[in-house]
């Protein structure tokens, strides 16, 4: 569980329900049951225009890995990458065959499979490259349609605002519809505003900077599959995989593998 995501919903609303009550007003006097069908509805159904239902409920598939937390590993990668760059230095690259099973990262070992083939180095970069080409491709996706989502919200809150305003004046007459066409026109435009950003935004912030993690591993990865290949020195690889780390994530990497 992400507890940061957790803490940031919990502290949020509870900020928004504070600043509710010291206003002197109530939760429920910002309930309004047409506001939620214009925005959240109807900001849905238009995203589903330009995508596909099931692109549609998959989405909420996405949003919910918001909540947990995730672990790309990049200290197990490069730990693994020079302790295999070692032995195919001592034994011969044949020598990883045996190893690349027990491997739980997938994406590590469809590489060094390919080492152990004997594949041209710019075949195994140009597969691999594909590969990671493709992961950032279906995370820019839903990024996008996130994105777009964050846009909608706003934009049909201001359409259900104007939808309020000409009930409200057309009208006029009737006094007893002026409260509830002006709670539609101005909560329409709360709940878009509050969509975008409280939720969709910062969730899409999130997955984003995960994106960007899960990229530099896969990088990582890439980097330590073709230095194995060429023969490095297992000390250069681990001097290529230290710039891809934090100064933490260094110093951990140096004091477990110090070079002599």
């Amino acid at each position: 569980m992400d507890f940061a995501t957790i803490i940031g919903l919990v502290g949020g609303i509870g900020c928004i329900l504070l600043s509710m009550i010291t206003a002197g007003a109530t939760p429920l006097t910002y309930a309004d049951l047409p506001s939620f069908f214009m925005t959240v509805m109807g900001s849905w159904f238009a995203l589903m225009i330009n995508y596909t239902i099931k692109d549609m409920l998959d989405v909420f598939k996405i949003l919910g890995k918001v909540g947990r937390t995730v672990d790309y590993g990049e200290m197990k990668v490069a730990e693994a990458l020079i302790s295999l760059s070692e032995r195919a230095r001592r034994e011969g690259i044949l020598s990883l065959e045996e190893e690349i099973e027990s491997l739980d990262n997938m994406f590590m070992k469809r590489g060094l499979r390919m080492v152990v083939d004997s594949v041209d180095p710019e075949v195994i970069r140009n597969i691999m490259e594909t590969e990671l080409n493709q992961l950032n491709d279906r995370h820019g996706k839903w990024l996008k349609m996130l994105d777009q989502w964050a846009k909608l919200a706003p934009g049909m809150g201001m359409l259900g605002t104007v939808q309020g305003l000409i009930a409200m004046m057309k009208n006029l007459e009737d006094t007893a519809s002026i409260g509830r066409n002006m709670a539609v026109a101005l909560v329409t435009t709360y709940y878009g505003a509050m969509m975008a950003n409280f939720l969709i935004m910062p969730m899409m912030g999130k997955l984003a900077v995960r994106d960007a993690a899960e990229t530099k591993v896969w990088e990582m990865v890439i980097e330590g599959v073709l230095s194995i290949q060429q023969g490095d020195n297992p000390h250069i690889l681990q001097m290529k995989l230290t710039s891809y780390l934090t100064p933490a994530g260094q110093k951990q990497l140096d004091e477990a593998h110090p070079q002599t």
